[in-house]
């Protein structure tokens, strides 16, 4: 039996392709198709239902030392209203999974983790718990979620904040304001709707994470469709994947798992000072005395075509050197005198037209500089791409508002 998010109905009543992502059903994409709803987050808005992320919340003094022990992140100088990208491992180094970090305020944190993953992280902080004051609670069933990403995204919010709406401005990345919890939360929506209203996102582009009361996320999802009009549509699974990719995030327990977290573009969760040593200790760190040479590498390639992640070989110069966790298409870009632009590249060519381009990550045993030629071959074909540094340009993700 599937766990149901609080807009399921929903999502079947607009037509929604479910699937099992998690042990939730969830949609893949409305009619309206993966294509579309990928460029409308770049160029307009979408709104995700989140409803499958998992929250683990810690309060008490302690709290801090017991996420200094668990986080890779250094949260030591993390202020109240911002959060933190983190990964929590095991022993060897391997990743339980990835999450970000709010501190609340008043020795209270939040943990968001991934779908069904609310009470692995929860008991993997249990057990590694040795200090007094600090309660470890799985919140799951208490909140809803959606994202609203896109440029439309902060004209819409700012029209349907009741409470908090002189706060938005000004409001940078990795920032947030009030509490889904709390009914006198900083951030309100019309009906007296307490929010948790977050700077991040999962596409690379400007928008918001939203956290209500269960029983009052439909309201908003209602609420930010009809307000938005047609800056605004929603969006599934496919969207969100070929977004996040684009824009260089990981997918837990696909680009990172259950081996060594090295050699990653990720290496800003962990705690490195200038000189790239480690600032802090925390379960796993030990790996880095002397990591292995693994590396997830982000490519791009130069048309749209793409291979079965589950059978793909990397192949250097005819030599298998690895596999390919993640390749998807980014719609939003193209190639033009051997550049990636994307619709939202204000420099693009006059006569630019985006046809889409390969994209995601190779786990090798080589480090290849931006700039390698490889292949990628599955059963079907082989495709020719290049290891890069950025995949899709231009992302909104950090502008100020």
């Amino acid at each position: 039996m599937l766990n149901k998010t609080a807009m399921n109905a929903v999502h079947r009543k607009l037509g929604g392709q479910m699937t099992d992502f998690g042990g939730w059903e969830m949609p893949l994409w409305y009619p309206t198709g993966g294509v579309k709803e990928h460029l409308y987050v770049i160029e307009k808005s979408g709104v995700f239902d989140i409803g499958h992320m998992a929250v683990v919340r810690l309060k008490g003094e302690d709290a801090k030392a017991l996420l200094q022990l668990c986080l890779t992140r250094n949260i030591e100088k993390l202020a109240a209203g911002n959060c933190a990208y983190s990964v929590i491992l095991n022993d060897e180094g391997h990743v339980i999974d990835d999450t970000i970090v709010y501190n609340m305020g008043g020795d209270e944190y939040v943990l968001i983790s991934n779908a069904g993953m609310g009470s692995v992280v929860a008991e993997h902080l249990t057990s590694r718990n040795t200090f007094k004051n600090v309660t470890v609670r799985d919140d799951a069933g208490n909140f809803g979620k959606v994202d609203l990403q896109g440029p439309s995204s902060v004209s819409i919010m700012r029209k349907l904040l009741s409470k908090g709406k002189g706060s938005i401005d000004g409001l940078k990345y990795f920032k947030f304001l009030g509490d889904y919890a709390k009914k006198d939360s900083a951030a309100q929506l019309p009906g007296d709707i307490p929010v948790l209203l977050s700077r991040t996102g999962y596409t690379g582009e400007v928008g918001f994470e939203i956290w209500s009361p269960f029983d009052r996320i439909l309201e908003i999802w209602n609420m930010i469709l009809e307000t938005g009009g047609d800056d605004v549509i929603p969006c599934g699974l496919a969207a969100r994947d070929s977004l996040r990719t684009g824009a260089i995030l990981p997918l837990s327990h696909q680009d990172i798992g259950h081996w060594p977290f090295v050699n990653t573009p990720w290496s800003f969760a962990l705690p490195l000072d200038k000189d790239g040593k480690l600032t802090k200790s925390f379960i796993g760190s030990k790996l880095y005395d002397n990591p292995p040479s693994q590396y997830t590498l982000p490519f791009c390639g130069f048309d749209p075509r793409k291979v079965e992640t589950d059978s793909a070989a990397v192949l250097l110069n005819g030599e298998n050197i690895g596999a390919v966790p993640t390749c998807v298409i980014d719609m939003a870009i193209g190639r033009a005198d051997g550049k990636v632009y994307s619709v939202a590249s204000p420099d693009k060519p006059k006569d630019f037209r985006a046809r889409g381009l390969s994209c995601g990550f190779v786990r090798v045993d080589k480090n290849l500089a931006p700039g390698t030629k490889i292949a990628l071959k599955d059963a079907r074909r082989t495709v020719e791409v290049e290891i890069v540094s950025d995949i899709r340009p231009a992302r909104t993700a950090r502008i100020a508002i």
